[in-house]
């Protein structure tokens, strides 16, 4: 088996027990997820099998969409609906063009601290570790970008549910938390779903109680869907061959200069393709994985 299995993950369970539980379903241990979601999260998670885990990177590098319910009026240790509150406040009458307002300001790059609560490493640990600790750590800044921001109901007066396009490694947690600060008032995420990651929306998706042997070979989708947001190089037979020796390659008219590419045959995934790092003029493979059998 080898391919995409979009999976939609349900409350309650990690990433990792979802990749657990189709490991057993589908007989083989080359099964890995594509960007972590935290348990109490539903939503699209793509699963890699067979030789598509050679992909994980690319396809966790793609664009995420999710929708968030934010509560104003109250922080949360963990940013979050599962923490204590650390903070309350009385929510003004925002109108709902106001908040609007403050989506819009978030739209770009900006900047986050990562949450106490979250895998992120410092010194060699966790932050989540030193949070049950009660240890506070300095957290290193980083950069993200939140392609689309767009507000979707009001629920009631403190809260209401917007929709985000965003690049990985985004905290949708502390983005609520900084949309409640623009506004002038404490805030947490009360809810969050993933409906998106790349190409994957939750209309490809099988839920874990559907899933037997029979149900993942017919739902697998081919590994060029991971990475169809990369551009394609069309090669011939001959070079198909060389592809998979992992050749490399003089620079072909067609590339696209400092991409990836997918080397393509006969609508085939052969491998992944880049420049040369040390030796101009020429491509070299970052991953192979061979024609179909």
């Amino acid at each position: 088996m080898d391919g995409i299995l979009p999976l939609w993950k349900p409350k309650g369970l990690t990433s990792h027990d979802c990749v657990f539980k189709v490991r057993k379903i589908a007989q083989t241990k080359k099964v890995g997820h594509t960007g972590t979601l935290d348990p109490e999260v539903e939503g699209v998670l793509p699963l890699c099998l067979g030789k598509a885990t050679k992909l994980v990177p690319f396809l966790t590098d793609t664009t995420k969409t999710y929708e968030a319910v934010v509560r104003l009026g109250s922080s949360t240790e963990t940013e979050d609906a599962t923490g204590d509150i650390v903070e309350s406040a009385e929510v003004p009458d925002f109108t709902t063009e106001t908040i609007k307002e403050s989506l819009a300001s978030f739209i770009g790059e900006i900047t986050q601290v990562p949450p106490m609560y979250s895998a992120v490493k410092v010194k060699g640990r966790r932050l989540y570790e030193y949070a049950r600790e009660g240890v506070e750590v300095e957290r290193p800044e980083r950069q993200v970008y939140i392609h689309a921001l767009s507000f979707l109901e009001r629920i009631d007066a403190t809260t209401f549910k917007m929709k985000v396009i965003c690049s990985k490694g985004t905290y949708i947690r502390t983005l609520c938390v900084d949309i409640g600060r623009f506004l002038g008032v404490p805030a947490h995420m009360k809810e969050l779903v993933r409906t998106g990651t790349g190409d994957f929306q939750e209309e490809h998706c099988t839920r874990l109680e559907d899933l037997d042997y029979a149900t993942i070979s017919r739902k697998l989708l081919p590994m060029e869907r991971a990475v169809s947001h990369l551009p394609k190089w069309e090669v011939t037979e001959e070079e198909a061959e060389w592809i998979e020796n992992g050749q490399r390659f003089n620079v072909p008219d067609t590339w696209e200069a400092g991409a990836i590419h997918c080397a393509v045959y006969d609508g085939d995934l052969l491998a992944l393709y880049q420049d040369h790092p040390e030796k101009p003029g020429l491509i070299k493979p970052v991953r192979v994985f061979g024609r179909k059998q």
